[in-house]
């Protein structure tokens, strides 16, 4: 169960607060200005443009494999929080007041990213958990995804199942014991998915989820690529176990508060993932086997 702090609340509002301590997520429609969102996808746009000189994966960019230069199918724009000061500026602007609303007055950023849904792309992303990538000694990392543009049903939103992180975590190694990112099918199985929410929302809705809860996205059905910005944080008690999957410059950065002397220790144990200290390619990559990671390189 998250931790439940009395606090001064900034921007949600207490059943908003109680609703993401409860469920594990929350929806907050229109958030983030039209003229802010306008730029973003601006920049953005400059992005995908720059990505047609790109014929394969980099580290800035990860790329279907269908992207070409005539029709770019960028799955990730990595460390944007680096890679543009606007990403960055938002990353730290009112989404920081929103997140100290849930986890307490301390606050320590830990990545960025960009994902894509492009009609015709392989980039649905499967049910699977984000603890177990970047574990840390408490369960208050959460996600905040930020819709460049109107995203509805066909769109494939962000899907969560309620509840799902007080359950339990899950094995993303198959049964091989490569890291695929994913639950198998066997977990798959047991999940009772009927409950199962689509975080539809207008552009300038922020999705927020936290590292526990078991989360997916369908493919999109439209034409037109689906933007969400990806901004991660943690509270400023809880410290990385294993090395960060992409760290940008801003990586484990206080944005608000200060950092804990003390680490706050969950007893609840959390999966190992690969070491990535020899670099990360992305989930959609480790969930079409492009990514595999050798049993050798694992965690002994």
């Amino acid at each position: 169960m998250i931790e439940n702090t009395p606090q001064a609340l900034r921007v949600l509002s207490q059943q908003q607060r109680d609703s993401y301590l409860a469920d594990g997520y929350l929806l907050v429609d229109r958030l983030i200005d039209a003229d802010v969102i306008a730029k973003l996808n601006a920049v953005t746009d400059e992005f995908v443009a720059r990505s047609r000189e790109v014929s394969r994966s980099n580290t800035d960019f990860d790329l279907a494999p269908e992207h070409s230069a005539v029709a770019p199918m960028v799955r990730r724009i990595k460390r944007p929080d680096e890679q543009h000061p606007l990403y960055w500026e938002v990353a730290v602007g009112v989404i920081v007041d929103v997140v100290a609303d849930l986890l307490g007055p301390d606050v320590v950023y830990h990545h960025s990213k960009l994902n894509f849904k492009w009609h015709g792309g392989d980039d649905t992303v499967a049910w699977h958990q984000d603890i177990q990538f970047y574990p840390h000694t408490n369960y208050s990392p959460l996600t905040v995804g930020i819709y460049l543009r109107d995203t509805g049903a066909e769109d494939g939103p962000l899907t969560v199942l309620p509840g799902s992180h007080d359950g339990p975590l899950f094995d993303q190694y198959d049964g091989d014991g490569s890291w695929t990112g994913c639950l198998s099918e066997a977990d798959n199985a047991t999940l009772d998915t009927s409950g199962a929410v689509e975080l539809c929302g207008a552009a300038g809705s922020i999705t927020i989820h936290n590292c526990r809860t078991v989360h997916s996205s369908p493919p999109s059905k439209r034409a037109n690529g689906r933007p969400l910005l990806l901004h991660a944080y943690a509270a400023g008690d809880a410290y990385a176990y294993t090395a960060h999957p992409d760290p940008s410059r801003h990586a484990y950065e206080v944005v608000r508060g200060e950092r804990a002397r003390w680490a706050r220790h969950d007893p609840r144990p959390c999966l190992l993932p690969p070491d990535w200290s020899g670099g990360y390619t992305s989930i959609f990559a480790a969930q079409t086997g492009e990514g595999a990671v050798p049993v050798a390189d694992q965690p002994k």
